[in-house]
């Protein structure tokens, strides 16, 4: 049995509890059976690992209050919106012949000697807690699930389970699954065939074939239209840079004529 000391406390008011809070304590409540509910607070540093176990709600604590010691059961604890720190926390006083209903969490043990996992199965847990009904002198903390010898396509039901004297599911009407033993799920993408590969790489070649003979007859077509306008322009230039032959060749007779006297035609005279 776990055993938590505690104090009892005055503080009523908002700043009361806030200065409890600021000096390292836990303000809580307890409740329940014949007596009348009392105001306690519990140090934070021995409830913040207790607290955090999948446990803690189902646990029975001896609360040492002051010297006097009652069994109490964690039924709620506020956290601070901000921070998510434990603020608050309400214990319920456990009396005997009485029972609760609590969830209790599921635990699975040897599925190293599974052949089904040892197959590569997987184990799918449907619930991780289950509700109990349970005498309030036997709460078990926790509901044990054997995997030994358990093979792929196996369920592990509540009926499979062995619970503590008078301990009984509150789910009567079926035997529910806790869990399965299911082959493992894989996914394989197709393959790409070679045919499909060449196929898909054809028109890309081909593609890129036909834009280098576009572009190799485009330049073609170019030097072919350059090359008559070069023509034309080097004899355009040739023509101008050389005189007609008839235009010499008078140019050359005048001068000679000018200064030639009629000799022959006054002799005969």
């Amino acid at each position: 049995m776990n055993i938590l000391k505690a104090t009892k406390r005055t503080s009523v008011s908002t700043g009361q509890v806030n200065k409890l809070r600021s000096s390292g304590f836990i303000p809580a409540i307890l409740y329940g059976g014949k007596k009348s509910n009392l105001k306690i607070s519990l140090k934070k540093l021995h409830l913040q690992n207790l607290i955090n176990t999948e446990t803690f709600m189902s646990k029975v604590f001896d609360l040492d209050i002051d010297g006097n010691s009652e069994k109490a059961l964690p039924r709620d604890i506020s956290y601070d919106p901000v921070s998510d720190e434990p603020i608050h926390i309400d214990f319920m006083r456990i009396t005997e012949g009485s029972k609760i209903i609590l969830e209790i969490p599921v635990k699975f043990i040897n599925s190293e000697k599974s052949p089904g996992l040892k197959k590569g199965g997987v184990l799918n847990i449907v619930r991780r807690k289950v509700e109990l009904k349970c005498p309030a002198e036997n709460i078990p903390n926790e509901i044990i699930v054997d995997l030994d010898n358990t093979e792929i396509n196996s369920s592990l039901k509540i009926s499979s389970v062995k619970l503590p004297e008078n301990v009984l599911p509150t789910i009567t009407d079926r035997d529910f699954v806790i869990a399965t033993v299911v082959a493992p799920t894989i996914l394989v993408e197709p393959e790409k065939t070679e045919e499909a590969v060449a196929e898909g790489e054809v028109p890309a070649e081909g593609a890129a074939e036909g834009a280098a003979e576009g572009d190799v007859e485009t330049e073609d077509g170019k030097d072919k239209a350059a090359k008559p306008g070069d023509d034309k322009g080097k004899a355009a230039s040739g023509d101008k840079g050389k005189p007609a032959k008839g235009s010499e060749d008078k140019a050359k007779a005048s001068p000679g004529d000018k200064g030639k006297p009629a000799g022959k035609e006054t002799k005969k005279k």
